[in-house]
């Protein structure tokens, strides 16, 4: 929030030799408060050049707002619309600060006063959003050594945190209505905020492996909210494009993934709740990009996550572009976790096909229907020991090691950064084999199990469907020297029809901690295990 100061003589020449009162908000004769907007206050991040930060609130309709950036000359004037809301974009501003930002609402009358707001100890940097559901909403004191963790956050006093509160509307908002954690200097404290409080791992994590590499300030801004759908953060224009009715099926309802349920609106329309309440009001401030972990609560119902996935995030670009005037980049990166493992020896296909959807099925990003979309793998960091149920993972270290190596090359452009386990390049069918090849990209893989292979069995060439088609185990052969190839070879004895597909870690929980079968090694010397893949074979007809 803004300080509270009176002020001295020097205030006479800031507001232009009328009568001045510094504070909060002032209310005017039409009961509209003189403030920022909720996602604003003091030390806060400001996105830096080459975009222009836009800085936002309410005030008297009609009124004169000046904005003053100190220190330095800057200043833009404004007039507060006959809705009570002001806006300004800044001029470019290179990374760091502090700075402070003055909002003057000037009143007219007998008595010319100004009323001043301010917010200090402003920094200029990245502002990165970490939105999804519970394993986002995690907070670092749940996880992997959480005592060092939130002790060390005392180191990074340039990365500042805010979390929007948990709350719905069915209807556009224009301000967030709660703020669980307002804009704070990372610390102990400001991390360390309790469970499913503040403030979020992956977020955390993600954002310090960022500053580690980037050394400038960087803004955190946690929106997520646990056990929601995708529908929930998705537009209406989104649900419409993608042929979504308004309520989920009985069934498909998601489930509560941790005891700290809480409602988010009555009655059985909940689509777009959190679009309306948690996204559509920082849709007004500048940022770099986005981060996401979500997806379970879509595993009852997958396919209608590879139309909604890509069109939620070209709709949060669209109108992140709208809302800042044009200072957000239109394709702004967006990177997210590939979901992780839940119940082990599960069946269920939810998980693998969301995973699948998650990449538009190419396995991959960027790919052409996702261009700047970077992602990283989390199925191998599930561990059946997870006091938070199996379906959260704590090591939310790993996951933004290997997120934030991702976007230092999508986001970032370094071209020099090696972010993707290895992935498949073509198959070779032999008389009881398939020779799986990875692409040169992958460089040396290693080999650490032996499972997850599985061919598609079909008594029709080029088809793998479940009238005709059943998938059967492929165990890993050929391994010897494991760690000199970039290939994999399976046997395909179990199949004694024709072998038209093979596909990779196609179950819920495909592996236990850190033993998926193939990994490759990445930047940092960090290893990223191989995706998930599905690849058909194309057998000449005859």
């Amino acid at each position: 929030m803004a300080m509270i100061r009176p002020f001295g003589r020097g205030a006479w020449w800031d507001c232009g030799l009328v009568l001045c009162l510094c504070t909060l908000f002032v209310s005017s004769g039409e009961g509209l408060p003189f403030k920022f907007a909720s996602v604003y206050g003091d030390h806060m991040v400001l996105q830096q050049a080459p975009h222009r930060a836009v800085v936002w609130g309410q005030g008297d309709p009609g009124s004169n707002v000046t904005v003053r950036i100190t220190p330095g000359d800057s200043e833009f004037k404004t007039v507060n619309s006959d809705a009570g809301v002001w806006n300004v974009t800044l001029d470019p501003m290179k990374a760091g600060g502090p700075y402070t930002v003055k909002a003057i609402q000037y009143f007219k009358g007998p008595t010319p006063l100004a009323v001043v707001i301010e917010l200090d100890d402003l920094m200029f940097g990245d502002v990165w959003v970490c939105s999804g559901q519970s394993n986002m909403q995690f907070t670092v004191m749940m996880g992997f050594n959480s005592t060092e963790e939130i002790l060390a956050a005392n180191n990074y006093p340039n990365i500042r945190l805010f979390t929007a509160g948990l709350v719905g509307s069915d209807t556009p908002l224009s301000n967030l209505d709660r703020v669980e954690q307002p804009w704070s200097v990372a610390s102990a404290a400001s991390v360390g905020g309790g469970m499913w409080n503040y403030f979020s791992a992956l977020c955390w994590f993600y954002g310090r492996d960022l500053y580690d590499t980037l050394q400038y300030p960087i803004g955190l801004v946690a929106s997520s909210f646990e056990g929601t759908p995708i529908e929930y953060w998705s537009s209406p224009d989104v649900l419409k494009k993608c042929n979504v009715n308004d309520t989920l099926p009985k069934k498909d309802k998601p489930s509560t993934d941790h005891p700290k349920h809480i409602p988010i609106v009555s009655g059985d329309n909940q689509n777009s709740v959190l679009w309306n309440a948690m996204i559509h009001p920082i849709l007004n401030m500048t940022i770099k990009g986005a981060i996401w972990y979500q997806g379970e609560s879509n595993a009852d119902h997958p396919d209608s996550y590879l139309c909604l996935f890509p069109a939620m995030i070209d709709s949060w670009r669209s109108s992140w572009y709208l809302g800042t005037g044009g200072q957000t980049d239109p394709t702004f990166p967006f990177g997210f976790m590939q979901i992780s493992g839940n119940v082990p020896g599960s069946t269920n296909l939810g998980y693998p096909e969301i995973r699948w959807h998650q990449t538009a099925d190419y396995g991959y990003v960027p790919n052409p229907k996702m261009e700047k979309v970077f992602m990283a793998v989390a199925m191998d960091l599930w561990r059946p020991d997870s006091p938070w149920l199996t379906v959260h993972p704590q090591d939310k270290q790993d996951m933004g090691t290997r997120l934030s190596l991702a976007a230092r090359a999508v986001a970032y452009g370094d071209k020099n950064i090696k972010f993707q386990g290895p992935f498949p390049s073509s198959l070779e069918l032999g008389s009881s084999t398939v020779v799986v090849l990875y692409g040169p990209e992958a460089g040396h893989i290693e080999v650490r199990s032996t499972g997850g292979f599985e061919v598609c069995c079909s008594s029709v060439k080029n088809t793998c469907d479940e009238a005709t088609a059943a998938w059967v185990e492929a165990p890993m052969v050929h391994t010897i020297h494991p760690n000199a190839t970039n290939s994999v070879t399976v046997s395909t004895d179990n199949c004694h029809k024709i072998v038209t597909a093979v596909r990779y870690a196609w179950r819920e929980t495909p592996c236990g901690f850190k033993m998926c079968p193939v990994y490759g090694m990445g930047s940092m010397q960090v290893p990223l295990p191989a995706p998930p893949f599905i690849m058909y074979m194309r057998v000449p007809q005859g």
